[in-house]
């Protein structure tokens, strides 16, 4: 198998995780396949061009055959978040669309390795899971990777320190019940709280931006997709390279949590077959109890669906 990767959807979040494989050189191959063969076509003549800057890929219009010949394939179709509309509002609207994609996908590779971007990606997510339980270390979602890194990207405007420096989780749903996991922060070896002390009022600031980052982003220019593009991008540079460093992305987790069967970030270490194990975290009670209630939204909009 290549180091292909087939990404279904070719609006501005799948060319941008397109273009962020092609500038950091990271695969021999990308199909992009959309409904929407025009658009397909141009964005991939527009990433053909983008090539001699950075290596040597070939960007093609694909179809689910291409499936066959690669590593991972990523879903990132659907309908696009409107100003004041919320994840979960999604849901019913691209529900149907990522089951059926999911479907022509494994119909052409029951063994490729399966990343969901499109929102509300934990439910989403979970749906595939429920629909092929075989396949859990296969399929999931980049769920909270990107709140993750703009969490650390404030940290470290706050702290003056690179954010790559800064290991910081934001956990749980990828939307509104998401929290912070301040008890296990640190910069290099060192806990958050030991190195540098940062008020409850300033914490509660920082995660209100991480939190409404999307929102405002939506509000300026219609849709999010150059933070996500690079987050998806390096998570499929951990998948292709076997990297197996540990991520927060959305699978289903079971009940050493005391939670129901939901699917939402907690880490996990990626590799070349997918997730290849899970990390245990050490929760204070505030963030079980923050837990649990993401867990208790996302089982509440699940069971609302009427695809199940």
């Amino acid at each position: 198998m290549k180091n292909k990767i087939t990404i279904v959807g070719a609006g501005m979040v799948g060319a941008t995780v397109a273009h962020s494989v092609v500038m950091k050189n990271i695969a021999e191959e990308v199909a992009l396949i959309d409904i929407n063969e025009k658009l397909a076509t141009a964005q991939a003549m527009d990433l053909q061009h983008a090539v001699p800057f950075a290596g040597q890929i070939e960007v093609k219009v694909g179809s689910y055959e291409d499936c066959r010949d690669s590593a991972v394939a990523v879903i990132t179709c659907g309908v696009a978040q409107k100003p004041g509309e919320t994840r979960l509002e999604l849901l019913n609207k691209n529900a149907k669309i990522v089951s059926g994609v999911a479907e022509e996908i494994f119909a052409n590779n029951p063994d490729i390795v399966l990343v969901v971007v499109t929102n509300p990606v934990d439910v989403l997510t979970r749906i595939l899971l429920e629909k092929y339980p075989e396949k859990k270390q296969q399929i999931f979602g980049t769920g909270t990777l990107l709140d993750s890194a703009r969490f650390r990207h404030l940290l470290g405007k706050k702290l003056d320190i690179n954010p790559k420096s800064i290991h910081a989780y934001i956990l749980g749903e990828h939307g509104d019940s998401e929290f912070p996991l301040w008890s296990n922060a640190s910069v290099g070896n060192m806990k958050l709280g030991v190195c540098q002390e940062i008020s409850d009022q300033e914490k509660t600031e920082i995660f209100e931006q991480v939190k409404n980052a999307a929102y405002k982003i939506i509000a300026g220019k219609k849709s999010t997709y150059y933070a996500i593009g690079a987050g998806t991008a390096y998570l499929l540079e951990v998948i292709l390279r076997n990297k197996k460093t540990v991520l927060p992305v959305s699978y289903l987790v079971d009940e050493k949590y005391g939670l129901p069967a939901v699917s939402l970030s907690m880490p996990a270490i990626i590799g070349r077959r997918g997730i290849l194990g899970k990390i245990c975290l050490d929760l204070s009670e505030e963030e079980k109890l923050n837990l649990q209630h993401s867990a208790e939204v996302l089982e509440e909009a699940y069971q609302g669906l009427s695809i199940i």
